[in-house]
């Protein structure tokens, strides 16, 4: 019965749009109080959820991001885009979609990916004769390659709890990724083919040189986070470190950046990591509490008797992930269900790894659904537009977000093949 009322009382928390870490926090402490446990072993335990040498590199990837953002790489990347495929039918959409992934390898975030190019890539769209639900459909679905594409914050946090190499992890992630990437230009191809009138730019190889010659710096980044990774140069948390340090450099050389900037760039850092973290502490609180009740082993006990095929459990996993994301922050989910999900998935013989990109893809769906869908949010304020309008201009490029999802439930050995071929 307990239980029971701290379910409703989260719930009835979210439903009130009280943010997540607290609608965990509260009902999880008023539990405590009333079971007669010490608030102390509690604080202990908030501690120890974000006391961990992994989630050391969110904050630097925050800090990669904020400084990417603020230093205009998203506005040269669309540059080079925009010279290289304005002359195409429906170019936009396809820059939309590439600088997203350009983008992807520096930001770690779907909101922060949203905002920077919705700024840029929206209004550029109206100008050439798009929709405005097209725009905000195509910039809004292209933003959640950024949380599977490494570096990912979501990544960094299910490495964190599952004990999984985060580097394994990013590099499966990477295909997964280029696959929402190209599925996402196949539903460009044929919403454009309806409207022959879109304008087009003119072609100028001129252009295509000046605007590749100033990605060529911001697009090393990746080269060196990545690359220190996969070669075992840096872990995540060092590389996290040389790329910020990296990006702030070149922000700094393109005059996009001044000392008089650092204070806002590093509280916009602190904001959103402490938000973040906030999160992950609330929630492992909440799943400590879960662990008492034998909520896990129960669980278990309900999959295994339900299924005893890994395929259907997979299945059930996505499910859950894409109901929780509509409802639940993507970091909560992750801190509350992969404990109890690990070890079901390994009854099943499901690779952590493949768990941790179906779990993440899933989750990011979310993001794009509402009641939570925070991208909805970040791209109805700046589009100016209702999310009612925003949300509907997504469903046709959810269509081939789905389809990867059955491609990795299908096709498992797949997502491990780079890990593989990287000896990670």
């Amino acid at each position: 019965m307990s239980l029971l009322l701290l379910t409703a009382a989260i719930v009835l928390l979210l439903v009130l749009r009280v943010p997540v870490a607290f609608a965990f926090l509260g009902p999880s402490l008023a539990y405590l109080l009333l079971a007669g446990q010490s608030l102390g072993m509690s604080l202990r335990l908030i501690v120890n959820a974000t006391a961990s040498f992994p989630l050391l590199a969110v904050p630097l990837f925050v800090l990669l991001g904020v400084i990417a953002n603020r230093g205009g790489i998203a506005d040269m990347l669309f540059d080079f885009a925009l010279a290289v495929l304005g002359r195409v039918r429906g170019g936009l959409g396809y820059v939309s979609v590439g600088v997203s992934l350009g983008f992807s390898w520096m930001s770690g975030s779907a909101v922060a990916d949203a905002a920077a190019l919705g700024k840029v890539q929206i209004p550029a769209m109206l100008r050439h004769g798009y929709s405005l639900r097209f725009g905000v459909g195509v910039t809004g679905a292209a933003s959640l390659i950024a949380p599977v594409m490494p570096p990912s914050i979501p990544a960094v946090i299910f490495a964190g709890l599952a004990a999984v190499s985060t580097g394994g992890l990013f590099a499966a992630s990477v295909i997964p990724a280029l696959l929402m990437a190209a599925g996402l230009c196949v539903v460009v191809f044929f919403l454009v083919r309806r409207h022959p009138d879109i304008v087009r730019t003119d072609f100028s190889m001129q252009r295509v040189l000046t605007t590749g010659r100033r990605v060529i710096a911001p697009l090393g980044a990746p080269v060196i986070i990545l690359g220190g990774i996969l070669t075992g140069a840096f872990t995540p948390t060092e590389a996290a470190a040389v790329g910020a340090a990296y990006m702030l450099v070149l922000a700094f050389a393109y005059r996009r950046l001044r000392l008089r900037d650092l204070p806002g760039v590093l509280s916009e850092t602190v904001f959103t990591t402490a938000a973040i973290m906030l999160i992950v502490a609330s929630a492992a609180l909440l799943g400590n509490i879960l662990a008492r009740e034998r909520v896990p082993q129960l669980l278990t006990e309900t999959v295994f008797g339900f299924t005893e095929n890994g395929t259907v459990f997979m299945i059930m996993t996505t499910l859950l992930m894409l109901v929780l994301g509509t409802v639940v922050d993507a970091t909560a989910v992750l801190v509350l269900v992969v404990p109890i999900l690990l070890p079901i998935s390994a009854g099943f013989g499901v690779d952590p790894i493949v768990l941790g990109v179906l779990m993440i893809v899933s989750l990011m769906i979310g993001l794009l659904t509402p009641p939570v869908g925070t991208v909805l949010y970040v791209l109805s304020s700046v589009a100016r537009t209702r999310v009612s309008e925003v949300f509907r201009g997504s469903l046709p490029f959810m269509a081939p977000l789905l389809v990867i999802l059955a491609l990795i439930i299908a096709f498992p050995d797949a997502v491990l093949w780079l890990p593989e071929v990287l000896g990670l």
